[in-house]
């Protein structure tokens, strides 16, 4: 599976750098390479990110990397409001060109393409299908760089990243209010589409009708940043495995990698297989 987009910048007061790499190809990248799959990254970073220590988890796993070097790369500064995730912008990101991606990937199985920062451009949807299983976790594209240094949300618009898309993963908590699942479906009618919404579960619309799925209880919630990059490469990770995306089964999956994913800060936390096939056992139990 060949991943796309912008690492990330958050600021961190616990961190010497004062700043911890993220960003949803970074999660996304180590997740799958943590649950099984085969990885390839092309990944925009900044002078600073290149150096990351971050990286080395991602080589460890397996994912073969190739750095795109961005002037400007996403930094962001996470504030917590009510029990909601606010953002300020230090730093836009540029784009990352499609002749960044090698030729020998062009004929990946899996293709997932997750702006946080619009860099992922529509150029991206031009490349051959070639029987490619191409998700899209389009909260790059939701986001408003507002000149008072706040990240907002804009509603989603006819993205050719969206039309070629077989599976749609977005935070309810991205969505601007008022947005319908109609909405969404019309600009990605070939996509199966995830809305996830924390420890509430979410809702999944296939072709052949809703599905809701409850959140797996996780033991303690220490991080929330990047569940739900874990829970969309977990889906990719159960459509690639099984020719179908966001059944039941992979959304129970996906809601068990992402809730181990809470339990620890940054990367480090991004589960493996096991940890994933332990935590639905447990969760079965209890029931």
């Amino acid at each position: 599976m060949v991943v796309v987009g912008s690492a990330s910048r958050d600021l961190a007061a616990d961190d010497p750098r004062g700043w911890r790499l993220g960003g949803a190809a970074a999660y996304c990248s180590l997740a799958a390479a943590r649950l099984g799959l085969r990885v390839g990254c092309v990944l925009g970073v900044d002078g600073e990110a290149a150096d990351a220590d971050e990286l080395g988890l991602l080589r460890a796993a397996g994912v073969e990397l190739r750095l795109v070097r961005l002037d400007h790369g996403p930094v962001f500064e996470n504030l917590d409001w009510d029990g909601h995730r606010i953002q300020r912008w230090l730093s836009k990101s540029d784009e990352i060109p499609l002749a960044a991606l090698p030729s020998a990937w062009i004929e990946a199985r899996g293709r997932l393409l997750v702006p946080v920062a619009g860099e992922v451009g529509e150029e991206w949807a031009r490349i051959p299908p070639s029987g490619a299983r191409v998700g899209v976790g389009p909260q790059g594209i939701l986001r408003k760089f507002a000149d008072d240094g706040w990240v907002k949300r804009v509603d989603l618009w006819p993205s050719a990243l969206l039309r070629t898309a077989g599976l749609v993963c977005v935070s309810l908590h991205d969505l601007t209010v008022g947005t319908e699942l109609g909405s969404i479906r019309a600009l990605a009618p070939e996509a199966a589409i995830a809305l996830t919404a924390g420890d509430g579960g979410g809702v999944a619309l296939r072709g052949d009708g809703l599905f809701r799925y409850r959140a797996v209880p996780t033991n303690r919630a220490v991080d929330p940043t990047g569940a739900g990059d874990v829970f969309l490469s977990a889906l990719m990770a159960a459509w690639l495995a099984t020719g179908e995306p966001a059944t039941s089964r992979a959304l129970r999956f996906a809601a068990a990698a992402g809730s181990c994913a809470v339990e620890g800060v940054g990367m480090a936390a991004v589960p493996t297989r096991l940890q994933v096939a332990q935590r639905l056992r447990a969760s079965i139990r209890s029931v």
